[in-house]
């Protein structure tokens, strides 16, 4: 039986007897890039890779003996670790793929606003159905094309109408006189997208063309039988915080306590890891828990942004089945991410087909809401304080194994990206963040035939931190069930109201019981409505007196 929590990679399965377990064939990654071999001081390292820090001894107060270091801290992984030399890796973060939004949830009728890094991007479906990506800018006064709408499947900027269609080509510019033909440097900028497995992937390279061979592709969601509950997440901290935290098996019994019955903080334990690969693309290995001294879960991280956490069994049958916790993580700008989450498995609980679909994605948002507080404020630290993340953390090798690989491997690749946060190197951002007050897209498909009249009321006021706006305006399907059950709660509600004047009109007191019971369910009925909408729309709050 599978358990009902789909919402993290390291609840997979837990009924699984141990018995059953067998590890899973994995393909090794075939791409890894030159590697260069450095032997320099640290501080000419350092700034060969646009670093703005030395290393910095940790007190040894909080090291304490050697041999309690070996044990206890995650170590050096390498012997060029050890010697104090370092591996470069070739590597550009614009010649990569990365995950824009589940394709289901596209809109049909208005373009999307989306960000990886700090670079603007819109994505629109055209007449035809084709996905298209431009820069998000307007070539003729720099408006974002994302506030705009679709004619006729045309790409229309609301800011004077101009219009864009297929490889960017401006079709149409009001402003012109009939005679006058439209300029060539009138058109946009492109970028190549495609859609795999239900994931939309972005190419970024203005430079390269689209390398095929780097776009992901997971071989479990390809297998018969494989069913998955997919959501998309905006949240609040930088897309290295949220790897870290997905990485990161140990917190589960702690910060999601009792959020259902896999995750207990009295199951908090030592844990088991064994680093099986190490490429510049990323790693891979194996875990599991100490007191079960088996390690039945097989974790990958695959640059730039792919997390996934691979576990098999054997039923009754004889028969073998796969499950995966599938996290697609971009970086959406400094502070900022978004994240795909896809769980599931070629074996479902029967359980789960008595809940709707909006029930597991309100969880899953309940999940990251509980970790949202302290990874936020992880991230401001990392932003205050300007040293490498050795220089900080105190890494468990019981624990904190992953999150030690996954920092050591920025060091290798972080020279390539806008900013970085390594084991023992960093590079901030160039450029301030910049804040919208006024973020595009977030009410585009409510208002795509009159985008200038928008939305109006608390609903639609763009908030960030509010569960509305961080899942369910990306989600289709938890947006109509949010109208539905609204559209209820009207309907019940003012039917109550009738049939509670009816009440008190009618003479016969049998009618007068039967009314006041139908408007007493009615008013039950709006109480589960408003209830069903909470639970979709509304952050939860961690409240640390037991009020």
């Amino acid at each position: 039986m599978v358990s009902l929590s789909f919402h993290h990679p390291f609840l997979i399965n837990p009924a699984v007897p141990k018995s059953t377990i067998t590890r899973i064939s994995t393909v090794h990654i075939e791409r890894a890039a030159a590697v260069v071999k450095i032997r320099t001081p640290t501080r000419a390292l350092l700034t060969k890779s646009h670093a703005v820090t030395d290393h910095v001894s940790m007190p040894s107060s909080l090291l304490g003996h050697d041999d309690d270091h070996d044990k206890i801290l995650v170590g050096p992984s390498s012997e060029e670790e050890r010697r104090g030399e370092r591996l470069v890796a070739d590597y550009d973060w614009t010649e990569e793929w990365y995950p824009l939004y589940l394709t289901k949830d596209v809109p049909d009728d208005a373009p999307l606003g989306l960000t990886v890094f700090d670079k603007q991007i819109v994505l629109y479906k055209d007449g035809d159905g084709e996905l298209r990506c431009y820069q998000d800018r307007c070539p003729h006064r720099l408006a974002k094309l994302s506030e705009g709408q679709l004619v006729d499947g045309r790409l229309e900027c609301l800011y004077h109408g101009w219009q864009f269609e297929g490889e960017g080509k401006c079709v149409k510019i009001p402003q012109l006189p009939a005679d006058a033909k439209i300029p060539r440097s009138a058109c946009v900028r492109t970028y190549e997208v495609r859609d795999s497995q239900g994931v939309v992937w972005v190419w970024m390279s203005q430079k390269t063309p689209p390398n095929l061979d780097k776009l992901p592709w997971f071989e479990n969601f390809a297998r018969p039988g494989f069913q998955d509950t997919s959501t998309v997440h905006e949240l609040p901290y930088d897309h290295s915080i949220l790897l870290e935290n997905l990485m990161d098996p140990a917190h589960i019994p702690i910060s999601h306590d009792r959020t259902d019955w896999t995750a207990k903080r009295e199951d908090a334990q030592p844990l088991l890891f064994k680093v099986t690969e190490r490429t510049d693309r990323g790693f891979a290995g194996w875990w599991g828990k100490e007191k079960e001294g088996s390690m039945p879960n097989f974790l990958r991280f695959e640059a730039p942004c792919v997390l996934q956490n691979n576990r098999e069994f054997v039923d009754e049958k004889g028969e073998k089945h796969y499950f995966t916790g599938l996290f697609l993580c971009r970086p959406t700008g400094q502070g900022k991410s978004m994240l795909i989450v896809r769980f599931g498995g070629t074996k479902r609980s029967p359980l789960m087909k008595l809940f709707p679909k909006w029930y597991f994605h309100q969880n899953a948002s309940k999940v990251f809401e509980q970790d949202m507080g302290f990874l936020s404020s992880q991230n401001e630290i990392l932003m205050k304080e300007k040293v490498p993340t050795k220089e900080l953390y105190l890494n468990l090798r019981s624990s904190d194994t992953w999150v030690a690989e996954y920092r050591k491997w920025m060091d290798k690749v972080g020279h390539g990206m806008p900013y970085h946060f390594g084991h023992s190197t960093i590079s901030l951002p160039k450029l301030p963040a910049v804040v919208e007050h006024a973020p595009a897209g977030l009410v585009a498909g409510a208002s795509a035939s009159s985008p200038a009249k928008g939305g109006v009321g608390t609903m639609h006021a763009p908030n960030l931190a509010n569960r509305y706006f961080r899942h369910v305006i990306h989600c289709k399907g938890c947006s109509s069930v949010v109208r539905a059950f609204n559209t209820w709660k009207n309907a019940l509600l003012v039917l109550g109201i009738a049939l509670t004047a009816l009440a008190i009109l009618v003479t016969g007191r049998q009618w007068k019981a039967l009314c006041l019971v139908a408007a007493t369910l009615c008013l039950a009925g709006v109480h589960a409505c408003s209830t069903a909408v909470a639970m979709n729309t509304t952050n939860f709050i961690r409240t640390h007196r037991r009020l």
